[in-house]
């Protein structure tokens, strides 16, 4: 609750009950932080099955092989494809002077870069009392 009061020109405002918002919002840290970490890996999760559908198959490499990686505790995901060998998945991607573009990877973020907000917005929800 605040309460103002004046003292000649100045107005002093009292807030009461901010220790114990602090320590609410201190609990609430590592619900939230849960929540991020679930959030990322769903995400990452769609779109590595986004890639996985859209990938150009010839031998079928770039499709078994696309994955996700995290780090920062699971609240970054990185997808794409991490062996040397994968290396043409960028010629795929982008095209070359004689192969037209096939994207698999970008059209995936895209799809996915849609449901962020509600994928977050529902994990959030879920960890909240």
């Amino acid at each position: 609750m605040a309460r103002r009061r004046r003292r000649g020109r100045v107005v002093h405002v009292d807030v009461r009950g901010l220790e114990a918002l602090r320590d609410q919002l201190e609990e609430l840290a590592p619900a939230l932080r849960t929540a991020a970490v679930r959030a990322v890996r769903g995400a990452a999760e769609a779109i590595v099955d986004g890639t996985r559908e859209n990938v150009r198959v010839d031998s079928g490499n770039l499709r078994d092989s696309v994955a996700a990686r995290y780090r920062d505790g699971g609240t970054r995901a990185q997808v794409g494809w991490w062996d040397r060998d994968d290396n043409y998945a960028v010629h795929n991607e982008l095209g070359t002077s004689s192969m037209p573009a096939q994207p698999a990877l970008g059209p995936a973020v895209e799809a996915e870069r849609a449901r962020i907000r509600a994928r977050v917005r529902d994990e959030v929800r879920r960890e909240l009392p």
